[in-house]
Order: structure tokens, then C-alpha cells, then sequence
């Protein structure tokens, strides 16, 4: 990877929003549920699925959840009248979690209802590590009392392995990423062939355990691994699904539906795309420097 991609990425804070909107609208698919029912349509033609996010997160106000929460139930209810192939998914902090974790598992639990009473199924994000205890017991309070709820977990956090333990038992449905958000050595691997060793060695265990897996990779010999693993346990398609995020290499994903395997895309929408962006843009530094190139060439053209 190109080291001055990667110190690009990092100044992408302070480049104008309108010139991330610009360059990160790929892997977004509107501002308004009809977008996202749009785009979840065009997936559904090319043979995936989808699980449908609305944008935001880090709330200051409880009010802000309710609107959310609002919005949730509003896709559940498109999912079925438009008949889509696609979950939900939701951040635990866009919920309220760091304002009061019992306020946050009430506002999910309304969202888990009115999706099981829609047979329908929520996964809840897993965000940075300050909010991986409390969304694991967002997670576990939610599925003792019996809510169709799945989890994510990332590969390159030092104690996913340990959390494995107990989660491998409950036949947990989880989404393995390898992680985005910018963690201390003392929480997470830094070395990226260490980070993929562990994603192979955690997605073998959740497989030979019994658990339903989201197998959530752009890396191409991480699919290879996983299809290797797949293979090697003799793994009916009913039991694993690939998931990638809208907008990142729809070459790979064509082939990995080609392959017979069941695909989900990740869909965001909303007004509250900033952070999703710049955590995007960043995972692809060479798409950031494009970012800075275009920043240049407008502010060149306009004399400034």
C-alpha cells in the first residue's frame, strides 16, 4: 500500500465536506429510504441481498434516538411492503448507548420486536472498543429474551478470540469484520497479515462451531481462505453468507455469487453520512488520494 495514500488518508478531517460527499457517494445510496429500496432492488437483480443501515450515530440527546428509531421502523415496514431480501442493521451509539446503556437496550428492543412481528432480523454494529462490552450485553439481554438479533465481531481486536468462548455456545448468528475503527496496540493487532491470520483462524472456529457467519471481506484471499474452510468442513450454503459494503469491488462480488454463495450488501442511507465517509475513504487510501488531488485541482481552477 502506497505510504503516501496512507498519510493522505488521515488528512481527509479537514478536506470540505462536499468534496468527500462527492468522492464517498459510491458507496452510499441516498439521503431517503426510497433510495435505499431503489438500490437494495438492483442488488436483489444481481443475485444479493441486503442488510439497510440509517446513517448515524454518537447521539447527545435522547430525542435524536426516538427519530431514529423512528426510521428503523420505517424500513422494516418497506422491506416488507416492497418485498426486499434484506435485513437491518443499527449502531448501539445512534441508540443511546453512551447516554444510558438501559435507555439504548429499550429503544433496540421496540426495533427487535417490530421485526420479529415482521419475521425480520436486526444486526447490532459493533463500534469502537469503548462500546464492545455494553453492545455485547445489548446483544445477550436481547437474545435470552428471545429477539431475532445477530452481533458483530472484529478480527482485529486482541480479545475476540477469548469472546469466542461464550459467544460459540449461544450458536451466535455474527458478522466477522476485521475492524475499522482506529484503536491502542493494547486493544488491537496493527499488523495486517497478523489481522488476517486471525480472521481465518476466528472464522474457522465460528464455522466448525455450529454459528451462522457473516463472512464480511473485500480481500480476495480472505475469500479464498474462507471458500478453503468452507470446503474442508463440508458446509451446506444454508449456514454462512459473504457480505461486502456497497460501492467496493463489484467484480469480487459477482464472482463470489457466481460461485453459489450467498451474498448480502451492506446499505446505508441518510442526511448523517460524514463519519461513515471519511471511515471509508480512509480504508481506501488510494481513493483518498484522489480526494486530496481533486481538493487541489478546485482550489488551483478557482485561483485560490
Amino acid at each position: 500500500m502506497n505510504l503516501l495514500n496512507q498519510a493522505i488518508a488521515h488528512t481527509l478531517p479537514i478536506v470540505p465536506k462536499p468534496v468527500v460527499g462527492y468522492f464517498s457517494a459510491r458507496y452510499i445510496s441516498g439521503e431517503r429510504l426510497e433510495d435505499a429500496v431503489h438500490t437494495v432492488k438492483k442488488l436483489m437483480d444481481q443475485g444479493a441481498c441486503a442488510t439497510i443501515d440509517v446513517l448515524g450515530e454518537h447521539i447527545t440527546r435522547r430525542e435524536e434516538s426516538t427519530g431514529y428509531a423512528q426510521q428503523y421502523l420505517g424500513v422494516l415496514d418497506a422491506i416488507v411492503r416492497e418485498k426486499l431480501d434484506a435485513n437491518i442493521s443499527l449502531k448501539p451509539t445512534q441508540m443511546g448507548l453512551k447516554l444510558d446503556r438501559n435507555f439504548c437496550l429499550d429503544t433496540v428492543r421496540g426495533i427487535a420486536q417490530a421485526a420479529r412481528e415482521r419475521g425480520l432480523f436486526v444486526r447490532i454494529d459493533m463500534e469502537d472498543v469503548t462500546c464492545t462490552d455494553d453492545t455485547f450485553w445489548l446483544y445477550q439481554t436481547l437474545l435470552k429474551e428471545g429477539y431475532p438479533v445477530g452481533v458483530v465481531i472484529q478480527a482485529y481486536l486482541r480479545r475476540t478470540d477469548a469472546d469466542l468462548d461464550w459467544l460459540i455456545p449461544l450458536k451466535a448468528n455474527l458478522r466477522l469484520c476485521k475492524g475499522i475503527y482506529v484503536e491502542p496496540r493494547e486493544h488491537a493487532y496493527k499488523d495486517r497479515e497478523i489481522i488476517r491470520m486471525n480472521y481465518l483462524h476466528l472464522l474457522e472456529r465460528l464455522l466448525q462451531g455450529g454459528c451462522y457467519t457473516g463472512i464480511a471481506t473485500h480481500d480476495e484471499e480472505m475469500v479464498w481462505g474462507a471458500t478453503r474452510i468452507i470446503r474442508q468442513l463440508g458446509l451446506p450454503r444454508d449456514r454462512y453468507e459473504f457480505q461486502m459494503l456497497l460501492g467496493v469491488d463489484e467484480e469480487l462480488r459477482h464472482i463470489i455469487i457466481q460461485g453459489g454463495h450467498k451474498l448480502r450488501v451492506y446499505v446505508p442511507f441518510g442526511r448523517h453520512w460524514y463519519a461513515y465517509s471519511v471511515r471509508r475513504l480512509k480504508e481506501n487510501p488510494a481513493m483518498a488520494g484522489y480526494v486530496l488531488k481533486a481538493l487541489f485541482k478546485r482550489r488551483y481552477t478557482n485561483g485560490t
